[in-house]
């Protein structure tokens, strides 16, 4: 082809079926996004206003599709800027992309005003592959290897382009030595394990009594055959958060998240197995896991390093989990003793007893949990869900009901805050005409996602459906964290780390264009989120919420008590709320009735 590296860099992505890239120009990638232009919309370029959020975008787009996310930024604060996103990437097994800018050629080594060391920079969040283009010829094998890397070990990788050599004429690689003839094209393979493995594990299965079951990230697509199998062994199916869209909430089988947000009946699942089936999941916490010797394991995972990790399997199975499922399937034994499936069902149905108290009882001015119990109900039935890191995500956690065909995500193994609102855009790309709802703290949209409000705003006519709801729990407070340090350490509230200012977000909202609507009181919520649903156009919805409901873990153990208790009698600047709010949620699980 004639053209610039730049022009080719475009036309290679898009023969790679690259047709979006979120980003943020600067001058060290001005040849790329001069191709961009020259490309006449072959890539759509999505603006985000800020690097960091860009990646997320990108590691949303790969989430959300099963794409390649790709991103864009220039040389320096640009290219450190994609850091955290691409990190939230990498943790996730995310297949993303970062393409950036560096320096002229010459003047590298020479303390160049914007000239960071990226490839070193860079080794952490892309070392599956990362590297500097040193001439156009070796563009076209630098791009191939980094999308092939990408997508078929589900890694970040990213490509370096110096700017002067983003505007050289493209040349193909000469037919001589020391040169390199890539192509592309990718074919996903069939991963399943050897028939005497498989065998061992439905040995391992066939022999428990109480089989409990944790579905991870790497199930999202083996729905049909994880409901086949639990049905079979009589399961019960606890789910990690990123997991959460791997099975439907109203299976009464279905036991919910698990871990420091999760659920009690996933609790007691764990606690009272005698065997463990993991599908590909990374669930970081062994202590919510059965303890070592108490159940036989098998674990199913593409990534040979994340087997055994967590809990000593006794049968580790390297597949795709769907394929692997199906391969397992016929060798498993229908066990017709159902008093196992019996107890999960009803520590399940207790439990949804005890969320539908716990969201109605009566905070000051807004239980949390209300406004999620509320929205469950409401979502359409292809819609999909993000949330925030910090005490939003217990509500999503718990308190939202998955139904089959939606999807849900966020920011899992980095757990970083400011990823929601850049997970919801990204979504609505690649799904306009779907629903998209937003769960968000204050501290989140103070940080970053306040200004992304703008990318919707710059964006959201676009669309093919406008239903796009921010919803914001604004507390004044960065809550989880400060939970964290009342239970975990036993101190009370600091104020100078943990109160925020209070800030119209609703009013900002309305002043670029989209609807706000604000709610206090309790009995407004169903109608607002009714009311967004129904809207014209892209809604925040500010809830004024209590930051003095507790977040209260699956099982409190007594180390935690005695912390918290510590905390009241050092006096907590919130102590008063705090003991009310406890008391009430506590009771409410165990008072008929009680509000």
């Amino acid at each position: 082809m004639t053209g610039t590296v730049g022009d080719f860099l475009v036309e290679r992505l898009y023969q790679w079926g690259v047709r979006r890239i979120f980003g943020y120009p600067g001058d060290g990638i001005n040849g790329v996004f001069g191709a961009l232009s020259r490309a006449n919309g072959k890539i759509e370029f999505i603006q985000a206003r800020h690097e960091e959020m860009a990646a997320f975008m990108a590691s949303a787009h790969a989430k959300f599709t099963g794409e390649l996310g790709v991103c864009i930024a220039t040389s320096g604060p640009g290219a450190s800027h994609l850091l955290t996103g691409l990190s939230d990437a990498r943790m996730d097994h995310q297949p993303v992309l970062a393409i950036v800018g560096q320096q002229a050629r010459a003047a590298l080594g020479g303390h160049y005003q914007q000239e960071l060391d990226l490839l070193s920079m860079f080794k952490d969040v892309a070392g599956a592959f990362v590297q500097q283009a040193s001439t156009p010829e070796q563009v076209r094998h630098l791009l191939d290897r980094a999308v092939r890397t990408a997508v078929g070990e589900r890694r970040v990788t990213a490509i370096i382009l110096p700017n002067d050599l983003q505007d050289l004429p493209y040349s193909e690689p000469p037919r001589a030595h020391g040169t390199v003839h890539s192509g592309i094209g990718y074919s996903k393979p069939k991963v399943v394990p050897f028939g005497e493995d498989l065998q061992r594990a439905a040995d391992v299965l066939n022999a428990g009594r109480k089989v409990a079951i944790l579905v991870g990230a790497g199930a999202l697509q083996a729905t049909e055959q994880v409901i086949a199998l639990a049905e079979k062994l009589g399961a019960g199916v606890a789910k990690a958060l990123l997991g959460k869209a791997v099975l439907p909430d109203d299976l009464p089988w279905v036991t919910g998240s698990i871990g420091l947000l999760g659920t009690e009946p996933s609790y007691q699942l764990m606690n009272e197995c005698d065997t463990l089936l993991m599908i590909g999941s990374g669930f970081p916490y062994a202590e919510f896991l059965p303890k070592e010797g108490q159940a036989r394991g098998v674990q199913i995972d593409l990534q040979p390093d994340m087997l055994s990790l967590r809990y000593p399997m006794e049968v580790n199975l390297v597949g795709d989990a769907a394929q692997t499922l199906h391969a397992l399937l016929p060798l498993l034994e229908h066990k017709a003793d159902r008093r196992w499936r019996d107890k999960v069902e009803s520590w399940r149905a207790h439990w949804d007893k005890t969320l539908e108290k716990r969201a109605l009882v009566k905070a000051e001015p807004i239980n949390p949990q209300r406004v999620v119990y509320e929205l469950s109900p409401r979502l359409p039935d292809n819609a999909i869900i993000s949330s925030d890191s910090g005490s939003c995500a217990n509500w999503f956690a718990r308190d939202l009901q998955i139904r089959q065909g939606m999807q849900c995500s966020l920011s899992g193994g980095l757990a970083s805050m400011g990823a929601a609102v850049p997970y919801a855009i990204a979504a609505k790309f690649a799904h306009p005409q779907r629903a998209v709802v937003a769960l968000v703290g204050d501290g989140a949209m103070q940080m970053s996602n306040l200004a992304e409000l703008i990318t919707v705003a710059k964006y959201w006519q676009q669309w093919d459906n406008p239903q796009w709801i921010c919803a914001v729990f604004n507390n004044e407070d960065l809550n989880q964290v400060t939970w964290e340090q009342r239970v975990m350490e036993g101190d009370p509230k600091f104020e100078a780390s943990q109160s925020i200012p209070d800030v119209p977000y609703h009013l900002f909202a309305i002043s670029i264009g989209l609807q706000g609507i604000y709610v206090e009181r309790e009995e407004d919520i169903a109608d607002a989120w009714e009311r967004a649903l129904a809207a014209d156009r892209p809604v925040l919805i500010e809830f004024k919420t209590d930051p003095n409901v507790p977040p209260l873990p699956p099982h409190i153990k007594l180390e935690q008590a005695k912390k918290f208790a510590s905390t009241l009698l050092q006096g907590d600047p919130n102590q008063a709320g705090v003991i009310v709010q406890t008391a009430k949620q506590v009771l409410s699980s165990v008072l008929p009735g009680k509000k």
